[in-house]
């Protein structure tokens, strides 16, 4: 009889061109529809695009840059107390880093039009390369709300 495995017990394999794990995750975000072989291409073409821009480094090493970059190192979260909600700045753990780094840069190159998403892409992963573009703008935004609610940092539970 064969084993059933839940989705926790099963191994996330790496990606066929880089053997790389986090590159797998991040193509699971990048696919729709279960397209996973549309999903490897986008962001393959994305690789080759980012390698022909800048020949200093390894793409593979622009992708993991981009995406520690893009991770934030505190948010905000609602806590309720007595009769009022207070934006309350708390540290993420590293799996929920790498999921909002993954989540923004993904939503910042959907929200440009007019060029293929490999593109947009590779333009999105190399602007958090640089520390620029709308991923780190969102990164960015996240910590001057966590600063700026630092007062009511001692409801943090």
């Amino acid at each position: 009889m064969a084993k059933k495995f839940t989705a926790s017990q099963q191994q996330l394999k790496p990606d066929p061109r880089f053997d790389s794990k986090l590159v797998s995750k991040f193509v699971n975000c990048l696919m729709w529809d279960g397209k996973k072989s549309v999903a490897q291409r986008v962001f393959y073409d994305a690789m080759d695009i980012i390698a022909k821009k800048i020949q200093d480094s390894e793409p593979l090493e622009v992708f993991e840059a981009a995406i520690n970059n893009a991770k934030p190192m505190i948010e905000v979260r609602s806590k309720r107390v007595g009769g009022s909600s207070y934006q309350v700045p708390m540290q993420i753990t590293s799996k929920r880093q790498q999921s909002l780094a993954f989540r923004w840069i993904l939503q910042s190159a959907r929200g440009k039009s007019g060029k293929p998403m490999c593109e947009r892409l590779s333009a999105e992963l190399m602007d958090a390369y640089n520390k620029t573009g709308g991923a780190m703008t969102t990164r960015e935004n996240i910590h001057r709300m966590a600063e700026a609610n630092k007062a009511f940092a001692h409801f943090a539970w």
